[in-house]
């Protein structure tokens, strides 16, 4: 089960498209889903999450806490909208696509994709394109 919380003014449009694009992308890896929650927030909010949970005294577009078990992943993802918006600004993209980015990420962590070094970074950049190329295709 897929979940979307708000504790920002921000609203995700067309749920039920991103619920499908998320299910077919842990299908893609052989995986199933568990409960996922996503909590869209503002800076503030994730910035004390940061502090409190992991002893992080920045910034962050996320924070996911994994609760996979086997092959069924799960987990809460915290994504500050702020950070998506700065961050799409910055690199002079669609914030529709980093937002899909950012979302795809902390999945794809709890799918077992790394990103601390440079290859592990690489494979992650590679798989979130994969996914996101992902959306709008229909599922039959």
């Amino acid at each position: 089960m897929i979940n979307f919380h708000y504790e920002t003014e921000f609203q995700l449009e067309a749920t039920a498209a991103y619920n499908d694009w998320i299910k077919r992308c842990v299908d893609s890896e052989n995986l199933l889903i568990g409960e996922l929650n996503y909590i869209f927030c503002d800076d503030d909010y994730l910035h004390k999450i940061n502090v409190e949970y992991l002893n992080h005294d920045t910034l962050t577009d996320i924070i996911s806490f994994d609760y996979t078990e086997g092959q069924t992943i799960g987990g809460d993802v915290f994504i500050s909208i702020e950070r998506v918006k700065d961050n799409a600004a910055d690199l002079n993209i669609d914030f529709e696509e980093e937002l899909k980015r950012v979302m795809i990420h902390g999945v794809l962590h709890y799918c077992g994709y790394k990103d601390k070094t440079s290859e592990e970074k690489a494979l992650m950049r590679q798989k979130e394109n994969e996914k996101i190329s992902m959306f709008h295709v229909k599922h039959s």
